[in-house]
């Protein structure tokens, strides 16, 4: 029977985090990856790649985060100060102050420490300014909190976080899924059943990392937890994340823990698959909804779409899609605004309508085109006068409406008109496992079960209804990290 130190089950961000930070403690190191290898690295391989995390402007992130930047750069950024307050202030209010605090305040001030470890890892690290700034007087003007993305988005920190492990000696086994986790009369964990090309065998393991994602491609498990109709939702990631971590651990005893009914979703383009695209990743989305309305297929508006920044609503809208006749929202813009739209909004696999009239674009959109006409009409009635600013909370809003747009509300006036048609795209869920402050998985009586540890989207505690961008990379591989030390240090005997 193998024997290892840390088994870490699971190939995405915080499995590979907690994978380094066990090898580099020490640890003989063991990494499973359920899927084939060119459908790794869970959800981390479809986002963005981008990262929320402390600093205090540009010239702080230049010394040792984004070392790649010439001063002529940096001299055309103006990066806001996203300091512990402000972290805490965005990740409270978009959660209601139902986060736990302290996982908040471990996430917070690991954030900027764990970025520099990556980056001396390896791993690259650029502005985000195809999705996270404009243009203003000459310079790219950053907001929302998540400006820094690793190179090459999602997949391009995979990729190099997996070189890396395997640099320093981690092994990695694809097609390979853990089933079971085994213990001792002790309630220590001495192993796990993995499922492989070759069938069933036992691992013998001092410690052991969950870190295999939540449960959002199981529509079962979906419909069960999220709620009727959450079966039909589209998947924006892998189709591997079934839940198996937790349900192994509360196999034996582990507390589930956190918002098992909510969980990360956006507005997802209606024609995309039910699962990731490996080429299209994270493209699908369509988060340029501020800059016009959305409405439903009665051809109301039913949300503030311009509430706050994209980054801290986007997660609450894509839920609120799902209770729409038909589980979908129409976003629609004019030419005033349609410069602005992200690339997402000029890919081939697109959902798209072109009109010259309101009337004309609702009869292709099979939308009553008395029920859109008035609605148009009547949001352009309401705006009010102001300066609009596409980077500030801008307060040009509407007034009479039910919802009022409260920030970056423009008369949509200017044809051709422009319409995108969305549905909801599920990308991880919020319930999962209860851990400490060493990444230690909890029992039903709060006590740590011994060897194991958790990390990443499978723990609980942390976001609750709503999410702010940038955040749960980040969450990742900050809890990856302890868990991979701790595992470590348990599989060495410092536990």
């Amino acid at each position: 029977m193998a024997t290892y130190d840390v088994v870490v089950v699971g190939a995405g961000n915080a499995a590979l985090t907690a994978a380094l930070a066990a090898r580099e403690n020490g640890a003989s190191v063991l990494v499973l990856e359920k899927a084939p290898e060119h459908e790794k690295g869970g959800n981390s391989y479809f986002t963005a790649g981008g990262f929320r995390f402390c600093h205090s402007g540009i010239d702080d992130v230049a010394t040792d985060v984004l070392t790649d930047l010439s001063k002529a750069e940096r001299d055309q950024i103006v990066l806001p100060v996203h300091d512990r307050d402000v972290f805490y202030n965005a990740l409270m209010k978009v959660t209601r102050h139902q986060a736990n605090e302290d996982m908040a305040w471990r996430l917070i001030d690991n954030s900027r420490p764990t970025m520099v470890w990556l980056r001396k890892h390896g791993i690259r690290f650029i502005p985000m300014f195809g999705r996270q700034s404009f243009l203003v007087d000459g310079k790219q003007h950053f907001y929302g909190g998540v400006n820094i993305e690793a190179v090459g988005g999602g997949a391009g920190l995979v990729e190099a976080e997996i070189k890396r492990a395997r640099q320093i000696g981690c092994e990695i086994r694809y097609e390979t899924g853990a089933t079971r986790l085994i213990q001792d009369k002790q309630r220590r964990i001495t192993g796990l059943e993995i499922n492989g090309p070759d069938g069933y065998e036992e691992i013998e393991a001092r410690a052991v990392v969950l870190a295999c994602g939540g449960f959002e491609s199981n529509p079962e498990m979906r419909a069960r937890y999220l709620g009727p109709g959450w079966d039909l939702a589209r998947v924006r990631g892998t189709r591997h994340n079934m839940g198996d971590g937790i349900k192994m651990a509360i196999d034996i005893g582990a507390r589930p823990y956190g918002n098992w009914s909510g969980c990360h979703s956006v507005g997802w383009d209606i024609s995309a698959p039910e699962y990731g695209d490996y080429e299209v990743l994270d493209n699908f989305q369509k988060h340029s909804y501020p800059w016009g309305i959305m409405v439903n297929a009665r051809g109301k508006r039913f949300v503030d779409e311009g509430e706050d920044l994209r980054n801290h609503t986007y997660v609450k809208f894509g839920r609120e899609i799902m209770s729409q006749p038909n589980r979908m929202a129409v976003q629609i813009f004019d030419q005033k605004t349609i410069p602005l739209l992200r690339d997402e909004y000029r890919i081939r696999q697109v959902t798209k309508v072109t009109a010259n009239t309101i009337a004309d674009l609702a009869v292709q959109l099979e939308i009553d085109p008395e029920a859109l006409t008035a609605t148009i009409a009547d949001f352009n009635a309401a705006c009010q006068p102001g300066d609009f600013n596409p980077a500030v909370l801008d307060g040009v809003t509407t007034k009479g409406l039910s919802p009022n747009k409260t920030n970056w509300a423009l008369p949509i006036n200017e044809g051709p008109f422009e319409a995108f048609v969305t549905t909801t795209g599920v990308t991880f869920t919020f319930g999962g496992l209860k851990i400490d402050a060493k990444g230690t998985v909890q029992d039903s009586s709060d006590r740590s079960i011994p060897g194991l540890f958790a990390a990443g989207e499978l723990v609980g505690g942390l976001f609750y209804e709503n999410y702010p961008g940038g955040s749960g990379l980040m969450a990742g591989a900050v809890y990856g990290k302890i868990a991979g030390e701790s595992a470590a240090a348990h599989a060495g005997g410092d536990a």
